[in-house]
């Protein structure tokens, strides 16, 4: 493959990257947070960027609760323990209600919406939502990489003799603990940062914290919704 053949792949892939809304709802995510850390709450061009970021990624959730709730009622993989499965769609339920009242936030931030100690209070009730997703989130990934951990350690038993990572069935269960392990940590962190936005601990969880823990977050999302890469082709 050429240089210009290469860049062209390249483009294409970014191209295809920044078509997501859900990969420019993370690019912005972590611009919000980025700017939360700077101003560390306090009043300047930082925060004026925090508010109007968050703002502006309120327009591309919009509808966006309609995901969970499909998967809320979606049939689960078999074999899946039941306490797995409530976890997993009390994170659905939860992560939907979230995402609907962050609507009527948005409402009210534009002015549509006029009462603004209710919708203030809604903000308030969609943040516990998202903390408690996260929670259920972490769960559900610890949990399931449990669940692989055994798995894992069956076939290594059965691959004793031979080299593990030559076996696709290994690299695909090693691969998928790897992408949950990511999860587990974004999750977790997530929780923190929703602890942050409703200040539950505002001593330990500054906005500098809660930015710099966005932030990150958000790299995490960024970083998952990567296009898989191409392989080049042998003449």
């Amino acid at each position: 493959m050429s240089t210009l053949d290469a860049t062209r792949t390249e483009l294409a892939l970014a191209v295809l990257y920044l078509n997501k809304a859900e990969a420019r709802d993370k690019i912005c995510r972590a611009i919000q947070y980025g700017s939360k850390f700077l101003s560390n709450g306090q009043p300047g061009t930082a925060q004026n960027v925090d508010k109007t970021t968050s703002l502006a990624r309120k327009v591309f959730r919009l509808f966006k609760f309609v995901n969970d709730l499909h998967g809320l009622i979606s049939p689960t993989a078999p074999g899946t323990p039941l306490p797995l499965v409530l976890l997993g769609k009390s994170k659905n339920a939860l992560l939907s209600t979230f995402l609907f009242l962050d609507q009527i936030v948005w409402l009210g931030r534009t002015g549509i919406y006029k009462n603004k100690e209710r919708a203030e209070l809604i903000g308030r009730i969609s943040l516990y939502c998202w903390m408690g997703s996260s929670v259920c989130t972490t769960l559900v990934e610890v949990g399931e990489l449990g669940r692989l951990s055994g798995q894992i350690k069956k076939l290594e038993k059965d691959l004793k003799t031979g080299d593990k990572y030559q076996n696709e069935a290994y690299r695909a269960k090693f691969k998928k603990s790897n992408e949950r392990s990511l999860a587990l940590v974004k999750a977790a962190m997530d929780t923190v940062v929703a602890i942050g936005l409703l200040q539950l601990a505002p001593k330990k969880i500054t906005p500098r914290v809660t930015g710099a823990l966005g932030f990150t977050t958000s790299l995490i999302s960024c970083y998952q919704l990567l296009p898989a890469p191409v392989k080049a082709k042998t003449s």
